[in-house]
């Protein structure tokens, strides 16, 4: 499999801007754990016959609240 070289220049010319723009749009980056919080969420997630990104939810949540106390 070979791979393209960029060109030198692009034309832009006929370019639409903000074709794809959508002020309502929202971006859901991943977010990637060290393992042993992985170790530790996934155990927590089958423990409890739940998906991981809720434990994870739940544990932030509970962080916040506490947080919020300690203010």
């Amino acid at each position: 499999m070979s791979r393209d070289k960029m060109k030198n220049e692009y034309d832009f010319s006929k370019g639409e801007r903000g074709k794809f723009y959508r002020r309502d749009a929202r971006l859901e980056l991943p977010v990637y754990l060290e393992p042993d919080n992985m170790t530790f969420v996934e155990s927590i997630a089958r423990e409890k016959k739940q998906d991981i990104s809720k434990v994870v939810n739940d544990l932030i949540r509970s962080d916040r609240a506490i947080a919020d106390i300690l203010k």
